[in-house]
């Protein structure tokens, strides 16, 4: 089977699965991560039946730069100004020092598992331990999805849910861009090497340029059509961009979306459109990563995926718990909220994929911890 073939074949079983398989399992079974279509993607890959071949995963790539953007893209629309005023501050601090014990807890456990495990010294250890640290802060807001849908209750604990799945979405991606742009190689047509606060400077400015692109070309459209094929293009040409000069499609992205959620009037036809396209390229994204999946069975990999799972569920639980207790907030949220924040989904995918496609340590290992994290997480989500 050629090369397009497949991809076309990827692209309309996401398709289904979207329009016909996601409504019955979440409201039927409450599964809500899309996992079978990474189990299915490692069924067609070369591990097992060979259906996908290694340059059918190489051709690949632009729908999996395609996808990250969109994901850093929708994790930037709620972030828009004149909404965040009017939430509490109590929130923000609590889902702050969620984000940030989660990000410290799994890094500094990953870092020590790395070493002990590889027998790597602290810098080796310390890069793919910071990468599993932001992939971990990520959560997943599918089971409010599935449970309230549209119409959200306004109570203070599913504001505070709401509102930590955005800090958790934003810090994740502003650590991991921050990582990308600290390993950034040198270029060679530049008269010094930039710093990594310039490469991060640099990578926001590709998604702003791109929101402006975007507004001055399309401003207030509402046609959902016109805005498919836009968005399309702001994405691909930002996400696109970043990718080529080895930078963070994510955070990129994350940058046009924010730009795009307080510069439109009218920014709700722009947030559907996001939303009808994500799924499909989630589990497109799925797909793509189980046919590239190499786990192995080695003990040493089982360490560190157990560090990252234990301590990512520990400080979601248990460091929510606290945090609200010390902010004496228990009585407004309850001491158990995290538990909402268990599930990973589709901006975990979409970083460890970006993390395994790059030339950086133990890449397999950090997409393996992501993946078995969000098979495990499936069903608490």
């Amino acid at each position: 089977m050629t090369t397009p073939l497949l991809l076309i074949l990827v692209a309309a079983m996401a398709f289904l699965a979207t329009h016909v398989a996601y409504e019955w399992l979440a409201r039927r079974l409450l599964i809500v991560s899309g996992a079978e279509y990474l189990v299915l993607g490692v069924l067609l890959g070369p591990q097992v039946t060979g259906l996908f071949t290694v340059a059918a995963i190489d051709a690949s790539l632009p729908v999996v730069v395609l996808g990250i953007g969109w994901m850093g893209i929708t994790s930037g629309m709620p972030l828009r100004l004149t909404q965040l005023v009017r939430i509490p501050a109590v929130a923000y601090r609590l889902s702050l020092v969620e984000s940030v014990v989660t990000f410290l807890l799994v890094g500094a456990g990953a870092a020590s598992a790395f070493a002990y495990g590889f027998q790597l010294d602290r810098a080796s250890a310390l890069v793919p331990a910071v990468a599993l640290g932001a992939i971990a802060v990520a959560s997943t807001p599918a089971g409010l999805d599935v449970a309230f849908g549209g119409r959200r209750r306004a109570v203070p604990v599913l504001q505070q849910i709401e509102v930590a799945h955005g800090m958790d979405g934003l810090l994740s991606v502003l650590a991991y861009g921050a990582l990308v742009a600290y390993l950034h190689d040198a270029a060679p047509l530049l008269v010094r090497p930039l710093t990594m606060t310039e490469w991060i400077v640099v990578t926001l400015g590709i998604g702003t340029l791109g929101g402006m692109l975007f507004h001055l070309f399309l401003g207030d459209e509402d046609s959902p059509d016109r805005l498919v094929i836009a968005l399309g293009g702001a994405v691909i040409l930002t996400s696109g961009a970043a990718w080529y000069l080895q930078l963070s499609p994510a955070l990129a992205a994350l940058a046009l979306g924010v730009v795009l959620a307080n510069s439109l009037r009218r920014p709700g036809a722009v947030t559907e459109v996001l939303r009808a396209g994500e799924r499909p390229l989630y589990y497109m994204l799925l797909l793509i990563a189980g046919v590239s999946w190499r786990p192995e069975g080695n003990i040493v990999w089982w360490l560190v995926i157990g560090h990252y799972v234990i301590l990512r569920t520990l400080a979601k639980l248990w460091g929510t718990g606290l945090v609200t207790w010390l902010n004496r907030a228990h009585d407004r949220v309850g001491l158990d909220w995290g538990r909402a924040l268990i599930g990973q989904g589709r901006l975990t995918i979409a970083l460890a994929l970006d993390y395994s496609r790059r030339d950086l340590p133990h890449g397999d290992v950090v997409f393996t911890c992501a993946a078995v994290s969000v098979l495990f997480t499936e069903f608490f989500a």
